[in-house]
């Protein structure tokens, strides 16, 4: 083309006379601490800790009734009650050594070879779990050693990684700052029980005299739940307007709280959701720190390196961007600083779209229990299903926070790559040519179709005009067909123009799909398939079936009038231990005959309760004798009762 033709861009800062590239190289870094001696090391403490906590867990009174394998389980992660801190931060020390091993030549510190990489990251998914299990599990006895043990393992922990981010700040792995940001969320893990076992240990918080049911079922949430639930109403008044139109302050007001989520008091998140909740977070992290300095430096270097030679490279392509090399270089230059713009702009949408959904699903995450609890099963789910567990709702259940991490990484990844492509094709196409005045394409072939777009708009037009003024007939308040010899005919007269407008909107709706899936796609909570097919959306499918463990194993009605029922069964056995004092006479024996009275009415009175709360419990119907004589496959539906009040009161108690 020729110099008049060429467009008076803004370019970025280019000399062309410095063409040398100065690359920073990194020297390999052997940190003082050795990292392969330090996992030696502290794998053989962690044995030692292990073994500790066992001879603990036998000497106390939970360890003698289920001996190691109560040590076994490092956290009941049915339990909406307990202190959520330890597991999540140790399921993030675990995902980030998952990155870092993935990432890594060699997955294991032992390990020098790079030809098995494979088997050897085979055994490190294995020995990193192990290896982090004692930082859990030393919280799990509630005992004050067990926090003494904690807090030593997460300072050598937190203290050992540290200084070797300090030694070795800069590596030649990817980025020279990628290892050093990649380890912030695993320092923080750290750091966080670094600091909870001190503070555990400074509360002087025991739990070797009662096991973990018990906690559980002693704990005040469940009855405040309940409080909250059976609790009047103050303004039980008719709404009249409640019919109307909400208005536009109103609508922007429930956007809002569709999207942000306030925590409640009366309202915990399960263990589980709140450690995917912390999972994904850091997982949108380790995948946004790798695309953005796995790409972006390498875009510069290449932009800084472009020179005169790029002339003939174009030149060989029949692209003559101008006659002076110079001025092509400049022109090289601008456009892939427009890439680099447009893939950093990717990444910012993509990151930002993960956060509103993640917003999103938290909000969605306790409407779904909330319904769920109140037995709203067919508004959830679409359909009636059976909140019984089982087989595949376990295995949900055990890898939904895993696959949960994997959701957020794959959807960020497809949706960094679309969105740079959709960026790529609004900028060259669209917003380039419009401000510089050159290679209208796009617009041209659009221009050229004008009569077509012409005739589609006319046609659209038309059609809402006459449907809204010829063939509507309205009547006393109705509304009905009118001029329906006309309607046919338009509508034969009509039809090969909508076969057009027919395919326009196929196009789009295939956009429109597409975009909402890729969107949607690092989400569980909600299918990517229609309802009637959602059952073959495998991610949709484990959240409903997580959902139903959750519901089933920690319902709060259930676990609060559990938990009244062992008070009473504490408060007889108390009367049991008085009575046998024999020092005590004839008051002791008035005492008892008062207890027993107490005992009695608030036995009565559970009992009541339990009835009126657990009837249509689903995870109790396989128990009942009721049900298992065989006349009770028929009376119940999704686990509860049908027919009469009496018929439930008998199936209960029997």
């Amino acid at each position: 083309m020729d110099n008049d033709a060429v467009p008076d861009y803004e370019y970025p800062d280019y000399d062309p006379v410095a063409k040398k590239i100065n690359r920073e190289i990194i020297p390999p870094c052997d940190p003082t601490a050795d990292d392969r001696l330090y996992h030696i090391c502290i794998s053989a403490i962690s044995l030692v800790v292990m073994v500790i906590l066992a001879f603990l867990a036998r000497r106390t009174k939970a360890g003698k009734q289920t001996g190691l394998p109560g040590l076994l389980s490092p956290v009941n992660f049915l339990d909406h009650t307990q202190h959520k801190g330890l597991a999540v931060a140790v399921f993030g020390v675990l995902l980030c050594k998952l990155c870092s091993m993935v990432i890594l030549p060699n997955p294991l510190p032992f390990t020098t070879e790079a030809e098995n990489k494979q088997n050897w990251m085979i055994l490190g998914v294995f020995f990193y779990p192990t290896l982090y299990y004692p930082l859990l599990a030393c919280g799990t006895l509630h005992n004050k050693v067990g926090y003494v043990l904690g807090s030593l393992l997460s300072w050598t922990h937190f203290g050992i990684l540290v200084w070797q981010k300090i030694d070795c700040p800069k590596t030649a792995q990817i980025h020279k700052h990628y290892a050093l940001f990649s380890s912030l969320p695993q320092i923080a893990c750290l750091a966080f029980l670094s600091f909870q076992y001190p503070l555990l240990l400074f509360k002087g918080l025991k739990g070797t005299e009662k096991s973990n049911v018990t906690e559980d079922l002693n704990s005040s949430y469940y009855s405040d739940y309940v409080k909250k639930l059976l609790k009047k109403k103050k303004h039980m008044k008719i709404r009249i307007s409640s019919t109307e139109t909400p208005k536009l302050p109103q609508r922007i007001q429930n956007a809002l709280k569709a999207y942000i989520y306030t925590p409640e008091e009366a309202f915990r998140f399960p263990l589980k959701l709140a450690i995917s909740g912390v999972v994904s977070f850091i997982a949108l992290y380790q995948v946004g720190l790798l695309l953005i300095m796995a790409v972006v430096p390498s875009l510069q270097i290449a932009r800084m390196g472009v020179d005169e030679d790029i002339a003939n490279v174009l030149a060989g392509f029949r692209i003559v961007l101008s006659p002076d090399k110079h001025e092509v270089v400049r022109i090289v230059v601008y456009y892939m600083w427009c890439v680099e713009v447009c893939y950093i702009s990717a990444m910012t949408l993509s990151t930002l779209v993960n956060l509103t959904m993640f917003m999103r699903s938290m909000v969605l995450h306790r409407s779904n229990l909330r319904g769920l609890y109140r037995g709203d099963i067919y508004n959830v789910y679409n359909c009636q299903r059976s909140m019984r567990a089982s087989g595949p709702a376990l295995v949900c259940w055990m890898g939904y926070t895993s696959f949960t991490a994997a959701h957020v990484c794959i959807g960020m990844m497809v949706q960094t790559m679309v969105f740079f492509l959709c960026l790529l094709i609004a900028v060259f196409l669209i917003v380039m040519p419009i401000l510089h005045g050159q290679n209208l394409i796009l617009f041209q072939i659009l221009w050229s179709m004008w009569p077509f777009w012409l005739m589609i708009l006319l046609a659209v037009l038309f059609q809402h005009i006459t449907s809204r003024f010829c063939f509507i007939k309205r009547k006393s308040g109705t509304r009905d067909l009118d001029n329906r010899g006309n309607l046919f005919l338009l509508t034969y007269l009509l039809f090969p123009v909508n076969v057009l407008i027919g395919v326009l909107l196929a196009v789009w709706r295939m956009i429109i799909t597409s975009l909402f899936n890729i969107v949607h796609m690092g989400r569980m909570d909600i299918s990517l398939l229609n309802r009637n097919v959602e059952a073959f959306d495998p991610a949709y499918r484990c959240y409903a079936h997580y959902l139903k463990i959750e519901v089933s194993q920690s319902h709060p009605v259930m676990k609060a009038f559990c938990g009244i029922l062992l008070q009473s069964a504490g408060q007889r056995n108390n009367v049991v231990q008085r009575s046998q004092d024999a020092e005590e006479g004839i008051q002791l024996v008035q005492q008892e005959k008062k207890h027993s009275k107490v005992s009695g009415a608030k036995r009565a009175r559970g009992h009541w309760q339990l009835l009126y709360t657990l009837a249509n419990n689903p995870s109790l119907v396989g128990t009942r004798k009721h049900f298992q004589q065989g006349a009770a496959a028929e009376s119940f539906v999704n686990g509860s009762l049908k027919g009469s009040k009496k018929e439930a009161e008998a199936a209960v108690c029997n």
